[in-house]
C-alpha cells in the first residue's frame, strides 16, 4: 500500500512540475527574459582605448547599481544598423547607438521600439525623435585630424588637401559604413553646393586617398604615427584619443576663402524592437540620460551633454567649446539624408571609383 501511495504522489508531483514548467513557458517569463544582461550595439567612439571612456566609467556604474552586465558589441554605424538588421528575425542586441543619419535609418526599418528615457525632457527637440524612438545621450560635432607634430602649417581648406604632399597620406572612414565617413559626404555637399560638386571635389582627392576604412577610429593612430597626414572623425572621440595621442589636432576644413564648417553629429540610442531585455535596456537607457552619467560626458567623454540642463564647467568641456569658437555650425537636411542616403552612396561609389 505504501509503495502504491507513494507512486502516486511522485506522479502527482511530476505532473504538476510539468505544469509549472508548461505555465512559465506560455506567460512569457522566460530565464531569457529575466537575465541580468542587456546588449549594446554602438559606433565606435565612446569607449576609451585603455578602458577609461565614457562609456567604460558608465557601464561600472551601472552594473554596480543594478547588477546587470553590460555586453558590448562596437562598429561603425552603418555596420551596426546592418548587423541588427539581418538579427531582425531573432534580435540579439537590447540597444543600438549609432550616429545621424543612421539612427533614423534603423527607425525606417522598423528596427527602433518607443521608449522615452527619463532625463529625456532635458534633451533639445532637434536631437531626439518626436515618437520616442530615439534620444541623443551624447552630442558631438563632426571634424578632421591632423599630425600636428609632421605639419608645421595645419590644413586649412578642402583645396589644400589636393596638394601632392598628402599623396597617400590622407584616408577617411567609408561612407554608408561609417557614420563619420558619410559625414564627409555630408559636409562635403553642403560646403560645395550640392552633390555633383561635391563628387567632382572627392574624385579629385582620390588621388591623394589611402582607401576605404570601416572604422574611423582606427585612422586616429595612425595619424598619430604619422602614417597619415588627415583623416576625419568627430570631436568627442579624437578629443579623447588626443589625451593619449599627442601628435593629434583637430580643425574643420573650409571651402576657399569661407569659414570652416561642422554640423551636430550626436550619438543617439534606441531600444530595439523584440530585444531579448527590453526591461533591461530601457534601466540603460535612463542610467546614459541621469544627471550623474551627463556629468561625465566632457570630464571622462571628451564630448557635449545631451541634456540642456547640464551646464559643464570641467576644463575638457571649456577647451572642447573653444574648438568650435569660429566654426559655422549648419543643421543638414536629415530628411533629405535619410531618403537619399543609398543614391549619394552610390554616387560615390562612382566618382571615386570605390
Amino acid at each position: 500500500m505504501r509503495t502504491h501511495a507513494l507512486k502516486q504522489s511522485l506522479a502527482v508531483l511530476g505532473a504538476l512540475s510539468l505544469a509549472t514548467v508548461t505555465l512559465t513557458a506560455c506567460g512569457g517569463t522566460s530565464a531569457a527574459s529575466d537575465e541580468k544582461v542587456v546588449t549594446v550595439y554602438s559606433a565606435d567612439g565612446l569607449k576609451g582605448e585603455n578602458g577609461d571612456g565614457w562609456y567604460d566609467k558608465v557601464f561600472k556604474e551601472f552594473e554596480k547599481e543594478t547588477g546587470i552586465k553590460v555586453k558590448y558589441v562596437e562598429g561603425g554605424s552603418g555596420e551596426m544598423v546592418q548587423r541588427a538588421v539581418r538579427e531582425k528575425s531573432n534580435t540579439q542586441a537590447d540597444v543600438l547607438v549609432t550616429l545621424p543619419p543612421f539612427i533614423q535609418q534603423a527607425d525606417a526599418k522598423g528596427l527602433l521600439a518607443a521608449y522615452e528615457p527619463e532625463g529625456a525632457d532635458q534633451v533639445d527637440a532637434a536631437d531626439k525623435a518626436p515618437d520616442a524612438k530615439w534620444t541623443s545621450v551624447v552630442n558631438n560635432y563632426f571634424g578632421f585630424i591632423y599630425n600636428k607634430k609632421r605639419l608645421a602649417d595645419p590644413p586649412r581648406t578642402w583645396e589644400e588637401l589636393l596638394d601632392p604632399a598628402y599623396k597617400e597620406k590622407i584616408q577617411y572612414s567609408t561612407p554608408g559604413v561609417a557614420g563619420d565617413g558619410t559625414a564627409v559626404l555630408i559636409k562635403a555637399m553642403h560646403d560645395f553646393g550640392g552633390k555633383e560638386p561635391a563628387m567632382e571635389y572627392l574624385k579629385r582627392l582620390q588621388t591623394n586617398n589611402v582607401g576605404p576604412s570601416a572604422s574611423t577610429g582606427k585612422l586616429a593612430p595612425k595619424v598619430d604615427k604619422g602614417e597619415l597626414l588627415v583623416a576625419n572623425g568627430d570631436v568627442q572621440m579624437n578629443y579623447a584619443q588626443s589625451k593619449d595621442m599627442p601628435n593629434l589636432a583637430i580643425w574643420f576644413p573650409a571651402k576657399g576663402d569661407g569659414k570652416p564648417t561642422s554640423f551636430a553629429l550626436p550619438y543617439a540610442a534606441g531600444l530595439l524592437a523584440k530585444a531579448p531585455h527590453s526591461e533591461n535596456g530601457k534601466k540603460l537607457l535612463d542610467f546614459l540620460l541621469s544627471e550623474t552619467a551627463q556629468r561625465d560626458v566632457s570630464a571622462v567623454g571628451g564630448g557635449f551633454a545631451a541634456r540642456k540642463d547640464i551646464k559643464a564647467t570641467d576644463a575638457n568641456a571649456t577647451e572642447l567649446n573653444g574648438l568650435l569658437e569660429g566654426v559655422e555650425i549648419f543643421e543638414p537636411d536629415w530628411a533629405d539624408i535619410g531618403t537619399n542616403l543609398d543614391t549619394y552612396i552610390d554616387a560615390w561609389k562612382t566618382a571615386t571609383g570605390s
